[in-house]
């Protein structure tokens, strides 16, 4: 339900600027009476390595996270939550193309690693208006991030 706008969309309709941020609110308020799961995709798009070598990601087999959709969730709902499924996917026989894979039909193994992480009260706060949460919200994500990238080179290892 979050739909972020572009900075080349928000310069061309700078009165736009906000307004996925309220959609979200809006959604995240009407989901605190309904039983619901909320999905964040944290890196934002597909791993590619070009993706990868574009962004000076100083993860191994990640891109680097985006904080902000999941703060701000965190923030709108926190209390509701007690933990992070954080669910890594690896397609050790496709790693060049899976989708085409899996759509094709030539995907024969997929690895699904879930790690529940707890969710700090630290984590809970106004990321977009307090830049001292902010910052420590970011090393907190940064941190699942490399525990998160060195676990995918474990199972890589494993596999």
């Amino acid at each position: 339900f979050m739909k972020r706008y572009s900075a080349a969309y928000l310069k061309k309709y700078p009165h736009k600027r906000g307004a996925d941020i309220e959609t979200t609110k809006r959604y995240c308020q009407k989901f605190r009476h309904k039983p619901t799961t909320v999905i964040n995709f944290v890196e934002g798009t597909r791993f590619t390595p070009a993706k990868h070598a574009s962004k000076q990601s100083p993860y191994q087999h990640l891109l680097p996270p985006k904080a902000g959709g999941i703060a701000f969730t965190l923030a709108t709902m926190g209390e509701l939550f007690t933990n992070i499924l954080d669910i890594s996917l690896l397609y050790p026989d496709n790693p060049k193309h899976p989708m085409l894979a899996m759509l094709s039909g030539q995907m024969r193994r997929i690895v699904v690693d879930v790690n529940v992480v707890d969710i700090p009260a630290e984590a809970i706060g106004d990321y977009y208006t307090d830049e001292q949460f902010k910052a420590g919200f970011q090393q907190w994500v940064n941190t699942l991030w490399q525990d998160k990238d060195r676990n995918i080179i474990g199972l890589k290892k494993g596999n």
